[in-house]
Formats: structure tokens, C-alpha cells, sequence
């Protein structure tokens, strides 16, 4: 059933959907966040799919050694022989002595109806108690139960955000950026604020276990990615004030986002476009063979990654293709009324999912391109429409100017497919 939404801002069509869902589980999130937290470790508590999930996701070598595992609940566990406090202690221990380069460890609990039943965030004090100050123990739930996938790391961050050490009355205000980035990302958004004046820039996560930032009341903390509302309610829980904005993606997306923080670090006008002048000339020119690809292309989103309303403004204002419906697995309206704004007003968004339903409207529009999660991709590519992998818009460096080409070229590349298939 369609339920309105009460909303009064004028703007977008929006409406809530319930029924059946196509989404990926959030253990998928430890594929980035464990290549993010460089001396993290990632102990899944759950079955044998986990783990087969979880080594399919990331396309584990039999030579590599990842910093992510399964603690597999046996049928012996299930059937209450064993004592799983007393068999997870043991798998943590063997995992230290084999890991001694671990700082931080987190139990990631999983959908399995046992699993659901252990209180990991018990476990994972008693353990901390035992191993600190070596190895701090976290836990957070990745159970393919939660909205999507990527409330894995919204979950993770969390976690982490309770851990962080309180900043001190006397410090100055400091910028907080949250939200995982690759490391090359990451750089570049310093070398912006250092350039704008701007020396007390954090970043969550930290890359190493005891840089987590000192979180406070002085604390402003900007999103990088709009599916971290339990993030950022922890953090304001501290004290610390977010600052709206855009999200960086595409170059009006990456300037609003900056702009946001110039604005309340009082940095000038001519220092703030000193700084970003160049880059933003170098991403326009970089943007203009995808407008020719992309330009009057219609374009219909299915519910997968909350990613799909920023990127629906970038592809619409910037690369100018056609809005059909935006489907999100749910849409935190605080942290995207900007986005929502800048939406065409006839554009259809729909929160939630039914799934047979959309897949009836997505055939009746027949889009150019259709994004969606991996589920649906391949039978939706065998009935003839061409389809982009929403879950590589997480995999992929695609915030800031310098990336704006590369989120450009995710969905230029299945439209040349298509058209070298058809020759």
C-alpha cells in the first residue's frame, strides 16, 4: 500500500512504499570500512552464508590476509550444547595471538535468530576489559534486517562515535567530516580546508584505531554521506552541531559542501574561491563528454543505497538527463532538504519498497538506464533494459571535484555497452 507523506515543503512528489524489498545485507559495508581503519579488525557472528557473503563481496584471494572474518555458529551452538560466550572468547583469543597487529576489534552481529539473541555489546565490554589497552572491542549489528546495505557502516560509525574521547572545554571549535572516504579522497579535502585556513579538520573514521577524533559541544561536523543518521545523532548526542549542506558529489554538490564549512569557519569569499577556482574549472571541462552521452536520457532509480537523491540532482542539473522516479530505502528529510530542493517538482520519489510494483512502473516508463541493486540487475538486463549496479556508487571514489567525471562515467559505461551490444 502507498502511503502519503506529510511533508509541507513544496518541492518533489513523495510518497511511502511497503512490501516486499530487494536489498543487499549490511555486513556488505566491512568491504570498505576494514580497508578504511587500517589496524580494524571485523569479526562477523553469524552462519556460513555470512561468511560466504561477505568473501563474495569482496573478492578474497585464497593468498590474501583480509582483516575481516566469520565466527561460524555451528549446530551445536544452536541446539544450546555449546557455550557461545565461552566459544566466542576462545575465537577472539586465537584471533589476537594470531593478529597482534589488531588496535581495534569489531563483533558484528548478523540475522541469524541465535545470533539476535547474544548481547555482543556485553561481549564486547567483558572482552575489552581483558584485552585493553591492546585491543579495544566494539560491536555493531550488520543484520540484513536494517534498511540497507550501507546502514552497516551508518552502524559502525556509530559505535565508534560512543568510543571517541571527549574533546576538552578549552579546545578550539574543530571540523568533523564523517562518513568512510578512500584515502585519496580524503587527502584532497584536507589540502581544501588547509588551503581555506583551516588546521583543525578530523576525520571519521580515523584511519588508525587511536586517531579517533575528540568529539565535543565545539565540535561541527559535516556528512559525506546521507545514509549516517545514526551517526550523526550520536554525535549530536555529544554535543557537537551539524552543519547543512549538499553532499560532494558532482562539482555543485562538492562547492555547496565546502562552502557550508567556509561559511562557518568564517573563511572569506576570495580565499574560498581561490582555493577551489582551478579545481572546479578542471571538473567542468572533465564533465563535458558524459553531458553528450548523458543528456536528455531518462533515468529510474531502484531503493538500494540512499545514495539516489544526491545523485539524482548531480545527473539531473549537471549531465542533464531525465528524472523518472527516484526510489530510496528511506530518506532522512533534515539531512537532504537541500538535495530534495533541487529536484525537479514533477519527479516522483518513493521511500520504501514494493518491489513487484516498481518493476510494473520501470516497465511501463521503459528508462534508458535503470539503477539498481545486483538482485535485479540481471533480469532486468535479460527483458532488454540497460542497468547500473547502485552498489558500486559505495565501492567507487566518487566524492569531490576531482571525482566527479569518474561518478559521471558509472553511468555513460552501461549506456556504450549497450550500444556496442546492439551493433
Amino acid at each position: 500500500m502507498s502511503l502519503p507523506l506529510c511533508d509541507e515543503r513544496p518541492g518533489p512528489n513523495l510518497r511511502q512504499e511497503r512490501g516486499q524489498r530487494e536489498v543487499f545485507c549490511g555486513l556488505t559495508g566491512i568491504v570498505w570500512l576494514h580497508r578504511k581503519i587500517q589496524d580494524a579488525f571485523f569479526l562477523v557472528v553469524g552462519s556460513r552464508t555470512c561468511a560466504h557473503l561477505i568473501q563474495s563481496a569482496a573478492g578474497v584471494m585464497i593468498f590474501a590476509e583480509p582483516r575481516f572474518a566469520t565466527a561460524i555458529i555451528e549446530e551445536r551452538d544452536l541446539a544450546g550444547l555449546a557455550d557461545i560466550d565461552t566459544e566466542l572468547d576462545r575465537v577472539v583469543s586465537r584471533l589476537i595471538e594470531r593478529r597482534p597487529d589488531i588496535k581495534m576489534l569489531f563483533l558484528v552481529g548478523s540475522c541469524p535468530s541465535e545470533v539476535i539473541k547474544l548481547d555482543l555489546s556485553r561481549a564486547a565490554q567483558r572482552l575489552s576489559q581483558t584485552l585493553m589497552p591492546q585491543v579495544r572491542v566494539l560491536s555493531y549489528s550488520g543484520s540484513g534486517i536494517e534498511t540497507t546495505f550501507t546502514q552497516g557502516e551508518d552502524a559502525c560509525l556509530a559505535a565508534l562515535v560512543a568510543q571517541c574521547p571527549q574533546m576538552p572545554e578549552q579546545a578550539a571549535p574543530s571540523l568533523l567530516v564523517v562518513g568512510a572516504l578512500a584515502d585519496a579522497v580524503e587527502d584532497q579535502f584536507r589540502r581544501y580546508f588547509e588551503q581555506m585556513g583551516l588546521t583543525r579538520v578530523d576525520f571519521l573514521p580515523a584511519r588508525h584505531a587511536a586517531d579517533m577524533p575528540a568529539i565535543g559541544p565545539k565540535t561541527r561536523f559535516l556528512l559525506a554521506q546521507p545514509f549516517l543518521s545514526d551517526t550523526a545523532r550520536a554525535l549530536e548526542e555529544r554535543g557537537a552541531i551539524h552543519i547543512p549542506a549538499l553532499f560532494p558529489l558532482g562539482v555543485e554538490g562538492t562547492e555547496a559542501w565546502l562552502r557550508a564549512a567556509a561559511k562557518v569557519f568564517d573563511v572569506g569569499e576570495q580565499v574560498f574561491q581561490d582555493t577551489i577556482a582551478s579545481a572546479i574549472a578542471r571538473a567542468q571541462a572533465s564533465l563535458h563528454r558524459a553531458r553528450e552521452k548523458l543528456a536528455g536520457r531518462s533515468l529510474f532509480f531502484f531503493p538500494d543505497s540512499q545514495l539516489e537523491v544526491p545523485i539524482a540532482r548531480f545527473l539531473s542539473r549537471e549531465l542533464g538527463m531525465e528524472l523518472t522516479e527516484i526510489g530510496v530505502p528511506y530518506l532522512h528529510r533534515r539531512h537532504l532538504a537541500a538535495e530534495l530542493d533541487l529536484l525537479p517538482d514533477h519527479v516522483q520519489i518513493v521511500e520504501g519498497q514494493d518491489v513487484e510494483l516498481q518493476l510494473d512502473r520501470c516497465r511501463a516508463i521503459k528508462p534508458d538506464l535503470t539503477v539498481c541493486g545486483l538482485g535485479l540487475a540481471n533480469p532486468l538486463e535479460a527483458e532488454g533494459f540497460t542497468t547500473k549496479w547502485s552498489i558500486e556508487l559505495v565501492f567507487t571514489p566518487v566524492q569531490g571535484f576531482e571525482q566527479a567525471a569518474d561518478l559521471a562515467e558509472l553511468f555513460t559505461r552501461p549506456l556504450m555497452r549497450r550500444e556496442l551490444l546492439e551493433v
